[in-house]
């Protein structure tokens, strides 16, 4: 009966506490305050720019293409992305695991004891299990946690992919930029070469003296010079490349120069440097708009956001621990202890204990609210951290979008300015010959060719990085991995031959 009585106060304890129903404590999140966009931009707008997807395919360039895919498929920073997308799904398993009884403990022991002629046995099997009830939504707030937390592990698997695809697509620019700055420096050293035999022509003539001579030397050298670095620029941005796709260099050089050969072929003297470039061309339509929902959509802004919810949810777990916590414990066991020789006597009881109990941290000095208040700061400092990117992504958009209009305007003077001096060295070359003008003269449109070219080349590269640059703020690229895996094949290999996952590695 005593027992009973027991089990029968424990169950209307229990049914008490969960008839006054569980207060969840804390404050619920509210989503920041929408940041104000630039007026020239359409607000509220449904539409979006179908290029954002896969913008890269508006370079048409098959290599690209190629690269941007591998980079998805292999890329080692995707792949611990995916992971941590894993370990938060574990960690959210845990805390909905604590809304179960958190301690379940199974515990035996045996064993014969003699003293002084005396045998005892000693042997017993028992059962506990502790349960402290949410009553104050602790754990409630510690599952909003975790799914917030989980949330966003997604959305930064989405804003490395748009870092990386960027990535790849910049040190694809600059590779190509670096082959066109040879390009251009070894057309230049053919020129310079000629002019240099035409000065030691007109200088065994006795026409002019060893100083033009020298001069032409000094320029053809200084040119030659040049490439080395130029050499050793493309090398980086190829290594660069290999290691966003997580593989050696030399396996992806048969990639990156499968087309340079027929490109090299036409690299003639007198060949239109505004045709047949290595570095890819992307154009953007005339007043071309920004969405801002496009930029609202950015992966990190999302980041930031859930980062803020999650925190959020952490004030009220902190703030749990002011209020009392109820739980329930029981233990069923069976023990036994004699003096015979047998190890198990049927006489001996079952012993069961069950009630419940509750503790509360009444002198706790401030601690606890302190702690809560440490939350709430940082949940604060979560909120001015999501408005500090809305304004950094709003920054990023504007410098792309004025960078290509102004790098733009720059090629197109440059060009002119390239027109112009490829006519004055044709009019110095002819009066050179013909004792018309010093040497100096022809040295001067020499140089000014090389340097104009080598500065167009650069700036056709900009442009493709103010494209990249663009595409990159608007968050784009991230919709190439949707509705795939976010873990590598190799590792679910490697993991679930490791260690027992269940259903965890069962992807999406």
């Amino acid at each position: 009966m005593k027992n009973n009585s027991l089990i029968l106060l424990s169950i209307t304890t229990a049914l008490l506490l969960f008839g006054t129903g569980c207060s969840v404590v804390g404050p619920d999140y509210v989503k920041p305050k929408e940041q104000s966009f630039p007026d020239t931009w359409d607000q509220n707008s449904s539409k979006s720019d179908e290029n954002i997807k896969e913008w890269w395919k508006l370079f048409n360039d098959d290599t690209l293409n190629i690269l941007v895919q591998k980079t998805y498929e292999q890329n080692l920073d995707l792949r611990s992305a995916g992971l941590r997308i894993l370990q938060a799904r574990a960690a959210l398993g845990i805390s909905e695991g604590l809304i179960y009884p958190q301690a379940q403990t199974l515990s035996g022991s045996l064993a014969g004891i003699r003293n002084g002629g005396n045998s005892f046995a000693s042997a017993g099997v028992n059962f506990d299990v502790a349960w402290e009830m949410d009553v104050w939504g602790k754990y409630a707030r510690g599952i909003e946690s975790s799914e917030a937390t989980l949330y966003a592990s997604i959305a930064s698997y989405d804003d490395i992919l748009v870092s990386i695809i960027a990535e790849v697509a910049r040190n694809y620019i600059n590779f190509r930029t670096s082959q066109e700055r040879i390009a251009f420096a070894r057309r230049n050293i053919e020129i310079q070469a000629e002019v240099t035999k035409m000065t030691e022509i007109q200088f065994n003539a006795g026409n002019v003296s060893e100083l033009d001579v020298q001069q032409a030397k000094t320029q053809l050298y200084t040119t030659k010079s040049l490439l080395p670095s130029l050499e050793l620029s493309m090398i980086k941005s190829r290594n660069a490349i290999a290691v966003l796709l997580g593989t050696l260099p030399q396996s992806i050089d048969l990639i990156l120069l499968k087309d340079s050969k027929a490109k090299k072929d036409t690299r003639v003297q007198g060949y239109d440097y505004r045709l047949d470039s290595y570095i890819p061309n992307a154009v953007l339509v005339n007043g071309f708009k920004v969405d801002a929902d496009m930029v609202r959509r950015r992966p990190d802004l999302q980041v930031a956001e859930l980062q803020a919810k999650a925190q959020s949810a952490r004030i009220g777990s902190a703030e749990a621990e002011l209020y009392p916590h109820f739980s329930l414990f029981g233990s069923l066991g069976y023990n036994t202890n004699n003096t015979s020789n047998s190890w198990v006597s049927a006489g001996d009881a079952i012993g069961v204990s069950v009630g419940p109990a509750f503790s509360w941290n009444i002198f706790q000095y401030d601690r606890i609210k302190n702690q809560v208040r440490v939350q709430d700061a940082l949940f604060q400092e979560s909120l001015n951290n999501y408005n500090k990117k809305v304004l950094l992504a709003v920054g990023e958009v504007s410098n792309s979008l004025d960078g290509y209009r102004l790098t733009k305007k720059q090629l197109e003077l440059n060009a002119q300015a390239i027109e112009a001096t490829l006519r004055a060295f044709e009019l110095s070359i002819t009066q050179y010959e013909n004792g018309l003008v010093t040497y100096q003269r022809l040295l001067s449109t020499v140089e000014k060719l090389t340097r104009n070219e080598d500065t167009y080349a650069q700036i056709q590269g900009s442009i493709a990085l103010q494209v990249i640059a663009l595409y990159k703020a608007l968050g784009g690229g991230w919709e190439i991995g949707k509705d795939k895996p976010y873990l590598n094949p190799d590792d679910v290999k490697q993991m679930s031959d490791r260690t027992d996952w269940g259903e965890y590695l069962d992807d999406k």
